[in-house]
């Protein structure tokens, strides 16, 4: 199925994209590399889909070719029958883990830097106006307007505190790494410092700071968590909650569709299973076009749930695991249907 179908899929993007890519002089070699990050990106995405397609057009081949009544006929049970089944899955989705833990964030990468560098030159995934973030449990800043490109934040602010108190709190024109300098200039710096309720002001037309954060760390491409092994996205989330990030629902959708993912491989074999193991009239069609409508379906929920967690307060724990409950309870139903 993955030899039928990735092909089909880097031949249609091919297609759609290679207008952009001449005009923007892509080098053959990292086009190659693209394609290479394409595949294994989108097989990770639609693994389960696969071996859900590949069982039932296998399993369906049995069933028309009579196979399965002689096997439950000689006194093996559905559940004997099963197993094989189960013993694949098993193999699939730990592969499909290992894939997803480790080896898809590198594809990602790949696949979203060429992506952005060439096919959509220009668009920002970053966070560009407003950012607010906690650095640590004491300091707070703020620039209105972010510039990515030259690491530039405008209308900076940034707030120090012990315990509740204010210590002090800096302003600036704008903020800008010097790397030969490796430290912040400050256009128009002023500081208010409040001690034992005296404030105190100092001013600089442009001044030269340190600060403990790097100006890209507070505003992560909107991809970065589809960057990161298993124990870098757990860091990178527990970092991004105490910034207090807006992106933490997608960061979460990401952790958890890591564990969902190999679960879906069982559901959707058990559900291949019940389906195609009964000899239909119209044989092998009628069982690919239930399954692929029922792929359809699982994909639907699949998206309209994460978008709703990436972008609301909605819970990312019941948006990734919702389609793999509903589709457990018709993968019960359907297999002690099968069995009858």
């Amino acid at each position: 199925m993955l030899l039928l179908f990735v092909p089909i899929g880097i031949t249609v993007d091919l297609a759609e994209k290679v207008g952009k890519m001449l005009e923007n002089n892509v080098p053959l070699s990292e086009a190659v590399f693209y394609y290479l990050n394409f595949t294994v990106y989108f097989a990770n995405l639609l693994f389960p889909l696969f071996l859900f397609l590949s069982v039932i057009w296998f399993t369906s081949k049995l069933a028309n070719n009579t196979e399965i009544v002689a096997f439950l006929s000689s006194g093996v049970s559905f559940s004997r029958f099963l197993r094989p089944y189960l013993i694949g899955a098993t193999i699939v989705a730990s592969f499909a883990m290992f894939l997803g833990m480790y080896l898809a964030p590198i594809a990602s990468q790949g696949f979203n830097e060429f992506k952005f560098k060439y096919l959509k030159k220009g668009k920002s995934v970053q966070q560009t106006r407003d950012v607010y973030q906690q650095i640590n449990d004491n300091d707070y800043i703020y620039v209105s307007n972010f510039i990515p490109s030259t690491s530039t934040g405008m209308h900076f602010t940034y707030e120090h505190f012990e315990g509740n108190e204010l210590k002090y709190k800096i302003f600036a024109d704008n903020i800008r790494y010097i790397e030969k300098d490796s430290a912040y200039r400050l256009t128009n710096y002023l500081k208010r410092s409040f001690e034992n309720g005296v404030e105190t002001i100092e001013t600089d037309k442009r001044k030269l700071m340190s600060f403990p954060f790097e100006l890209e760390d507070l505003t992560p491409v909107e991809y970065a968590a589809e960057t990161k092994s298993y124990g870098e996205l757990l860091d990178f989330i527990a970092a991004e909650k105490r910034r207090g990030s807006p992106n933490i629902g997608r960061y979460e959708v990401v952790k958890l569709k890591k564990w969902s993912l190999p679960v879906s491989i069982f559901i959707l074999t058990i559900i291949a299973v019940a389906v195609s193991s009964i000899k239909r009239r119209g044989g092998m069609g009628v069982n690919l076009a239930f399954g692929i409508a029922i792929a359809m379906i699982y994909v639907f929920f699949d998206k309209v749930f994460g978008v709703m967690a990436e972008q609301s307060d909605f819970s990312a724990v019941v948006a990734v695991w919702f389609p793999n409950v509903i589709f457990g309870i018709l993968a019960v139903y359907l297999l002690q249907n099968a069995k009858r």
